[in-house]
């Protein structure tokens, strides 16, 4: 899950938590999520992490506390497999793609809200207690 700290109050959208997660909008599904995607043949879950948060919201990122896993099925019912991890955006911007058409910075407690699918809004929870135990975020 992509987050970076928030900006001071009075100086946009400042989270309680110190924090934003950035929600992206999958036009195809017509829903909003984490950013997520597919392994490559070859590659790590870690590399493809770190690839598919900057081909859907163009931010590098370091990556962090790995968080629950998700276990679903797709819309064909085929089982999936989506592994997250506390990703603090280092840098990048975005720009609307054949995958995502919008990307939000949110507080938590905002993206709780936003988010497309119930299972999604688990992990914001997770993310908290991740960066509070790391004494990341703020």
């Amino acid at each position: 899950m992509l987050w970076r700290p928030a900006p001071a109050a009075g100086h946009g959208t400042g989270s309680a938590h110190g924090i934003e997660l950035a929600l992206v909008h999958r036009p195809k599904w017509a829903d909003w999520s984490h950013p997520k995607g597919k392994l490559k043949r070859g590659e790590t879950f870690e590399e493809a992490a770190l690839r598919e948060v900057l081909e859907e919201t163009g931010m590098t990122c370091e990556l962090g506390a790995e968080l629950t896993t998700a276990h679903y099925r797709d819309s064909q019912g085929r089982p999936k497999e989506v592994r997250y991890w506390a990703a603090e955006a280092l840098s990048g911007a975005f720009a609307p793609n054949s995958e995502v058409s919008h990307l939000r910075w949110l507080s938590p407690d905002a993206a709780r809200r936003h988010l497309t699918h119930r299972r999604d809004v688990g992990l914001v929870a997770d993310l908290l207690a991740a960066l509070a135990s790391s004494g990341g975020g703020r």
